[in-house]
């Protein structure tokens, strides 16, 4: 399908500013908002004593790695708002993590914050190929997830219709594509899944219809992931990133035009990557945990914000901002199996290189004496399952174990199921492992 190129007027200003440019606002930025937590957030004011700098310390972007990191424990151990840097009657929002494995993260917003927020998102829509009067379906959760409502107001303010659908319910998501025919849809790629099956089930062919742009984050996807949507679905699957701690959806946002990766919207948060072990900051290209500063956030600054997840920062290339890699894999979704680190998206991209699987699956750990045991879970394509006999399943069995020793390291077992046959998620973000090994 003809991809909708930028057009003047499609852009903000900053987006093809220069990099000295870029930088220099950065600077500007960071200042204030280095400032703003010290002296507004008991918590930073704290950190940044203990480690003998004060935000006149930074003279440039460099400068930053002299201050130190934040974690999801320092959030969980400020519960509910005690990182909050403005009086609470001034936030006018808050979001928060679901919380399954420990108090929930929660994030405020001014009026100001959401502004922004909604500008950011809008702006991952344009760079997704969305224009003014499109129609987007949202089927991310709404509620304390910030998913729903990020994508919702995001596409109001690039000037589109909204279907704020939620998730679940996938046959009626199914007759709303149908029958009020958006152009776009913001999902996590698992569910996008889950609708393509119920379109297949009803006996409709899901390149037939309106949609032309799927706009997939919340969790990471592979580039197999990626082809195995769009050759379903008919659309282009373009890639959006964000986190609740650091804003939500649209802290960086793939262009359509490129599809090579999220642009880091620069001028509102500062990334870095750093070594997962010793925190050193690693050179752009070179592979590690990505880190994140807000740069404009009045109600929840965020300070060198250790997000987890494993990738890479890259030059730039549709816009004047630098990339993001794919994200590897979480830091904490990391398997050891009998000393082999091991990512659920190397899993995902050996399934989807034989024909007849399809894109779901799911990782069972558990602890046999001493030793880890591997049970990986796939499914049959529904339209391959007829034509396959038990002789064929044992090569397709035999074919999975081997790639995955050969290419991963570890012995599994291996069962090919039945379409339909692993849970699905309704909801949000697909359970890919099941790890039942005491902690």
């Amino acid at each position: 399908m003809p991809v909708k190129q930028p057009q003047p007027g499609d852009l903000d200003a900053i987006e093809t500013a220069s990099r000295d440019e870029i930088q220099a606002l950065q600077l500007q930025r960071l200042r204030w908002t280095l400032q703003h937590a010290y002296d507004h957030v008991p918590h930073y004011r704290q950190a940044f004593d203990a480690k003998g700098v004060h935000p006149a310390d930074l003279k440039q972007l460099g400068d930053l790695a002299k201050f130190p990191f934040t974690a999801k424990k320092d959030l969980r151990d400020n519960y509910p708002f005690g990182m909050f840097a403005v009086p609470r009657e001034q936030v006018a929002r808050i979001h928060a993590s679901s919380g399954t494995t420990g108090k929930p993260t929660v994030v405020g917003y001014t009026q100001g914050d959401i502004d922004r927020w909604a500008d950011l998102v809008a702006r991952s829509i344009r760079a997704a190929g969305g224009r003014r009067g499109d129609i987007i379906h949202v089927a991310y959760g709404y509620g304390l997830f910030t998913g729903g409502l990020g994508a919702h107001y995001g596409a109001e303010r690039a000037g589109c219709t909204v279907i704020p659908m939620s998730g679940g319910q996938t046959e009626k998501q199914v007759q709303l594509i149908r029958d009020f025919r958006p152009d776009l849809i913001m999902v996590t790629p698992s569910y996008m899944q889950v609708i393509i099956e119920e379109f297949v089930r009803q006996g409709l062919d899901p390149r037939e219809s309106s949609l032309q742009v799927g706009i997939f984050g919340a969790e990471p996807w592979t580039e197999a992931m990626r082809r195995e949507i769009e050759g379903k679905a008919g659309i282009d699957a373009v890639d959006i990133y964000g986190l609740s701690e650091v804003m939500g959806p649209g802290v960086a946002s793939e262009c359509i035009e490129s599809k090579d990766g999220p642009v880091v919207w620069e001028d509102h948060f500062y990334p870095e990557i750093v070594d997962p072990e010793t925190g050193e900051v690693l050179p752009d290209g070179a592979e590690g945990e990505l880190v994140f500063t807000s740069l404009t956030k009045e109600a929840l600054p965020i300070i060198r914000y250790r997000t987890r997840d494993l990738t890479r920062l890259l030059a730039p290339t549709s816009r004047s901002f630098r990339r993001m890699g794919k994200i590897v894999g979480r830091s904490d979704d990391m398997l050891i199996i009998r000393g082999v680190n091991v990512f659920p998206t190397q899993i995902e991209e050996i399934v989807l290189q034989h024909a007849k699987l399809s894109g779901q699956y799911q990782i069972n750990v558990a602890r046999d004496g001493l030793l880890d045991t591997v049970v990986v879970q796939c499914e049959l394509q529904p339209q391959a399952a007829a034509g396959t006999d038990a002789a064929e399943l044992r090569e397709i069995t035999q074919w999975l174990q081997q790639r995955i020793k050969t290419l991963v390291g570890i012995s599994t077992t291996v069962n090919v199921l039945t379409a339909g046959t692993i849970e699905r998620t309704l909801t949000g973000k697909a359970r890919r492992v099941v790890d039942q090994r005491p902690k």
